[in-house]
């Protein structure tokens, strides 16, 4: 073992010795009664960790500016941490020493598991149901109650939705009609028959569909065979080959691919040499800008009965003062706003957490993405999926990258496929227990 592998075994196993003995010399408190939140009386100081990036992270800007302006004592600091990867580690660095953790930061449920067993998160029903600083109940927020439900951990409202993606089936409908294609497909099955067709009439020459996250796939894949992710899930058994191996022919027979040399299948589809893609909807964006002149795409549901929801959510930390606390809030409340969400959605692509702005006129209409016209019938046509906040989901998800890989490429090479899916099962199973 190298001394960086070392060193990451002794930050684990020693995180929640340092997490617990913080806490215990500052207790915080992560619960509150919603009558004694304060007002803002004062002026207040609001400490905000992101990972946004390029006009993400402009528009952020321009929504702190709108929310200081109208409530003119409060200010919010923005301090950008990198990317995904960075944000997630600069917080895993902070939690053993808690007075160094912002007001509220950016992240996923899973980055911040240790935080909530030890209390260092707080617990956001109270002020949601403050009718000043919050909605007055999770029914006024508008927010859309799987997503909201999403931000739970230990089934407790620690995090409030932001910024959010669906998994969609993005496709060509010339290219489908020009090989015959006249139904967009609903189901696997429709997917596979599809592109087994256009691979079939195009001489080989446009691949039929592709798969960009091959873990959400995995994950999904057995969701709709019945099975939620968790280590109860026998890799090699009845409900997980057939998902495996759906793709594992597609990929052997070509009509299916995954990413490649290209790292993203919005590449090939823009190029239209892959007729159809399920990925993230806010691939949308890279998908417009990568698109040659001539290019038509349109976006329908996923196939299958579910759909993946990703994305962060804005949490709190429960060593901030009452007033930081109150005032982080009024925040959270203003980005998840109408008017917000629009200004959010339309900037970036991500979908609108509210619900309202999803119907709006205004958001439907929007002409620069093909999303927002569809979004409200996507998310009444496929039930909403998250990965579960549970120990080691979050690692063992991000496994199924590389194990799927190694099988998909195994098929691609006729190389001992069941051998590969055996050895992937034992990386799994470590993943879950580790």
């Amino acid at each position: 073992m190298n001394f960086a592998k070392k060193l990451a075994t002794f930050i684990v196993a020693n995180l929640a010795l340092f997490v617990t003995t913080a806490c215990s010399s500052n207790k915080p408190s992560s619960t509150v009664d919603s009558n004694k939140i304060p007002k803002i009386t004062e002026k207040t100081t609001v400490t905000f960790w992101h990972g946004m990036q390029g006009a993400q992270e402009n528009t952020l800007k321009s929504l702190v500016q709108d929310f200081e302006e109208k409530n003119p004592q409060i200010k919010i600091k923005l301090e950008q941490q990198g990317n995904y990867d960075d944000l997630q580690a600069k917080l895993t660095a902070t939690l053993p020493s808690p007075k160094n953790l912002p007001t509220i930061t950016q992240a996923y449920p899973g980055w911040l598991q240790s935080a909530a067993q030890n209390k260092m998160l707080q617990n956001l029903a109270p002020y949601i149901n403050n009718k000043d600083v919050g909605w007055g109940s999770s029914q006024a927020s508008e927010i859309k109650p799987e997503l909201l439900a999403s931000a739970k951990i230990n089934n407790i409202q620690y995090g409030i939705p932001f910024n959010k993606s669906i998994e969609v089936l993005v496709y060509n409908p010339k290219l489908l009609k020009q090989y015959g294609i006249n139904k967009v497909p609903t189901t696997m099955v429709e997917l596979k028959q599809a592109a087994q067709t256009v691979y079939e009439k195009s001489h080989h020459q446009v691949v039929g569909a592709g798969f960009d996250n091959l873990n959400n796939y995995y994950v999904l894949g057995m969701k709709n065979q019945g099975q939620a992710f968790s280590s109860k899930i026998d890799f090699t058994g009845e409900e997980s080959s057939k998902v495996i191996n759906y793709f594992v022919a597609g990929e052997k027979e070509g009509y299916f691919r995954m990413p490649g040399s290209d790292k993203y299948l919005y590449i090939p589809f823009a190029n239209q040499k892959l007729a159809m893609l399920i990925t993230s909807s806010s691939t949308e964006t890279w998908i417009k800008q990568a698109s040659k002149k001539g290019l038509t795409y349109d976006i329908a549901a996923r196939p299958g009965k579910y759909t993946l929801q990703q994305g962060t959510d804005i949490y709190m930390f429960s060593r901030a003062s009452a007033m930081q606390k109150a005032a982080a809030f009024k925040f959270m409340k203003f980005l998840t706003a109408k008017n917000s969400q629009l200004k959010w959605a339309k900037a970036t692509g991500y979908i609108p957490v509210n619900q309202k702005a999803v119907q709006a006129d205004s958001y439907q209409a929007n002409s620069e993405f093909k999303l927002p016209a569809h979004l409200n019938e996507l998310m009444n046509t496929n039930s909403l999926y998250s990965v579960p906040v549970i120990k080691n989901a979050n690692a063992t998800f991000g496994q199924l990258t590389p194990i799927m890989q190694s099988i998909l490429v195994a098929g691609q090479k006729n190389r001992n496929v069941e051998q590969t899916i055996r050895t992937g099962k034992i990386k799994f199973n470590a993943a879950w227990q580790q």
